[in-house]
């Protein structure tokens, strides 16, 4: 049995576009199908249910693979059913990220308890218990949280691009429209997706603002440098094809020109002047890391750059502060030049 992701342009409201569904016969996978109409319903991003449904496609191959059948009843949901899962995870040859398992595993746990609610077993015993979390930055009281199971994520590293990486790559365009997508992420910070989503009517050059749908289709309103106000302005006049699309950024020429540019496109776009300029690390969420780390490093607070990137949580912020042993420094020998205080004596 062989199954795979299909996707159905054309479908009601209450029905997810992303079906599971067996190769041969087109049999659709009901329990899987039905959690992902489930999420449908509660209006999640297309890109959310794709991202579930290719989950549950991994853990429903390994499940068959285990159990050499694609039916899954309660009594075959042992304590150990999770377990095994990151076990197998673990042991594959190349191994998944920690944060793609524990994503893994979340989705896999919903979508079986929505199904099966009363199923006679906790899914991973000795992991589901009760404790006390810690408030975000220490603010607010704890609150009683239960364990999960799931596998320790490394820190993250943020590596932001230097001043000469950004020059060399930024001197490779030769349009407007490529320099004012790199310019949106390297000078406002926005994700790859929000600057493809930008339509012509987000833009307001008057007023030198832009208007973002960032995720969960949260609109955020940002300013525009001047640089980015230019680049885009000419873009418009000057370069853009004149269709009815209401698409900022479109094809330029080919059999899809006046077309809004897809995901591949900007990703053959980044491919292209990585070989040309030999500025490995330049893609398009790089340019978003140093947006952050120039923003930081300017005096920016935290709450405000939170807005500026659209994060729901400030702990998502707080993974670009990384202090050198230099600033460290720096900040402790200013603080005591403007704060200093008379050293007691010892007969004081």
């Amino acid at each position: 049995m062989i199954f795979h992701l299909v996707h159905h342009h054309s479908v009601g409201p209450a029905q997810s576009p992303f079906r599971i569904v067996e190769r041969e016969t087109g049999r659709e996978v009901v329990w899987i199908n039905r959690f992902l109409d489930r999420e449908c319903v509660r209006r999640l991003a297309e890109t959310t249910l794709r991202s579930y449904a290719l989950d549950l496609l991994h853990f429903l191959r390994w499940w068959v693979g285990v159990h050499h059948t694609d039916a899954i009843a309660e009594a075959a949901l042992t304590e150990s059913t999770l377990l095994d899962y990151v076990r197998f995870q673990s042991g594959q040859q190349s191994r998944p990220a920690a944060a793609s398992i524990n994503r893994r595993i979340v989705v896999a746990e919903r979508a079986l308890r929505n199904e099966f609610p009363d199923a006679p077993c906790q899914f991973a015993p000795g992991f589901h218990q009760l404790h006390w979390r810690r408030a975000p930055m220490g603010i607010g009281r704890p609150r009683l949280a239960l364990s999960r199971l799931r596998v320790k994520t490394p820190r993250r590293n943020i590596v932001p691009l230097s001043v000469d990486e950004v020059a060399r790559f930024w001197s490779s365009f030769r349009t407007s429209r490529d320099l004012a997508i790199v310019g949106l992420m390297l000078l406002q910070g926005l994700r790859s997706k929000e600057v493809l989503a930008i339509n012509q009517e987000d833009l307001l050059l008057s007023e030198a603002q832009l208007r973002v749908r960032g995720k969960g289709n949260k609109i955020r309103f940002l300013p525009l440098a001047p640089e980015s106000v230019q680049l885009l302005d000419h873009y418009r006049r000057l370069e853009r094809p004149d269709p009815s699309t209401a698409a900022l950024f479109v094809s330029l020429k080919g059999r899809a020109r006046g077309a809004r540019m897809t995901p591949a496109g900007l990703r053959s776009l980044f491919r292209y002047h990585r070989l040309t300029t030999g500025v490995t690390l330049a893609n398009p969420h790089r340019f978003r890391h140093t947006f952050a780390s120039d923003m930081l490093r300017a005096g920016v607070s935290l709450p405000a750059l939170m807005q500026l990137m659209g994060h729901a949580q400030i702990q998502t912020t707080l993974i670009y502060i990384q202090v050198t042993p230099l600033e460290v420094y720096q900040q402790y020998a200013r603080a005591v030049a403007q704060h200093i205080r008379p050293v007691p004596g010892p007969h004081s």
